[in-house]
């Protein structure tokens, strides 16, 4: 079975590759750890490898590894590697994180194309467990709660529990057979609508973070006990909906190197559980250029473009830095 990427062309999904260079940016000011050009990243490229393009381009980052469970596609994979400094490895990650030298501070993006589950919980933890400070994990996956099912499988579900169909309670029993004890007795089905599958992830994932830590550190000096700081809490949608979460891994002690970092100033910056939501407007290629020669501007309200709602304008104002642009070439 051919993998997502052969489904979906992800190097040309707005919302993401925005995404991607928030993230880019955010990157940049891990300088008080050391400088980002020595840090090594560690990410699902796919056949695109969007991520390594920008990273090695905008970061100077050399030392670059990709994933791949696909091995049967490694040759696919090999061809389309953007770089000489982008290594490859055909394994799940589940086998191929235990095995990296931890020492170096690392950058790692567990880019999914699945919604949260025990295996993605599994490669969170095993880079909690190994990760020096000043490394970075991000988690991205689907987040999409599922849609009302066809008749057969409402069937099947009557047959299963033995009671009458309920899109609420077949939500949760999905949910919890994909992430199994670690789904909260209290959790609701009620709670999987609209964004509350995201919601409940980003939560999961920061449990299994804190547990991970909680057991690394049992034996570590308390200035040398490893914490988690969130920097990241997207969500966006370029047809179905995803979350990504992430933070940096620092001692105790760093605190101040921490704050040096001062992300706090980038607006998409949320430490919090409220995700910062990446809406892109859709504009034409006149439209935005009029507004990027009136940009940037302190309130949005004060951008003049003709025919379009305020709330797009808003939008645009707030992600221009970041938009991308896709444009039509032939290569000859």
């Amino acid at each position: 079975m051919a993998g997502s990427y052969r489904q979906i062309n992800y190097s040309l999904r707005p919302a993401k590759a925005i995404e991607r260079k928030m993230l880019c940016e955010a990157f940049r000011r891990l300088y008080p750890f050391g400088k980002i050009e020595t840090y090594r990243y560690v990410g699902f490229g796919s056949i695109y490898f969007s991520d390594f393009h920008l990273f090695h381009r905008a970061l100077g980052m050399n030392d670059m590894l990709s994933i791949e469970k696909d091995a049967y596609a490694e040759e696919c994979f090999q061809f389309n590697k953007p770089y000489k400094c982008v290594r490859l490895d055909c394994r799940p990650a589940s086998e191929v994180l235990p095995e990296l030298d931890w020492q170096a501070k690392t950058i790692v993006w567990l880019d999914y194309d699945v919604k949260l589950d025990e295996a993605v919980l599994s490669d969170v933890t095993s880079v909690c467990a190994r990760a020096c400070s000043g490394s970075v994990l991000v988690v991205s996956m689907n987040a999409h709660v599922e849609r009302d099912p066809d008749e057969a499988t409402r069937q099947q579900y009557t047959a299963d529990t033995g009671l009458p169909f309920n899109l609420d309670e077949y939500r949760l029993r999905g949910f919890r057979k994909r992430v199994g004890n670690s789904v909260p007795p209290e959790i609701a089905g009620s709670e999987l609508r609209g964004k509350g599958l995201a919601k409940i992830s980003r939560r999961l994932i920061h449990s299994g973070i804190e547990e991970a830590l909680s057991a690394r550190n049992s034996l570590v000096p308390a200035e040398k006990k490893i914490v988690y700081r969130q920097v990241f809490n997207f969500i966006h949608s370029d047809g179905a909906l995803i979350l990504t979460v992430g933070g940096i891994f620092i001692e105790a002690g760093e605190q101040q190197k921490f704050d040096a970092c001062s992300f706090g100033e980038l607006n998409f910056v949320h430490f919090g559980e409220e995700p910062y939501v990446i809406e892109v407007p859709c504009l034409t290629m006149k439209e935005m250029r009029h507004l990027n020669a009136q940009l940037p501007q302190a309130a949005a309200a004060a951008l003049t473009l003709p025919g379009v709602p305020p709330s797009d304008i808003k939008r645009y104002a707030e992600l221009y830095r970041y938009f991308p642009t896709f444009a039509e070439a032939i290569f000859t």
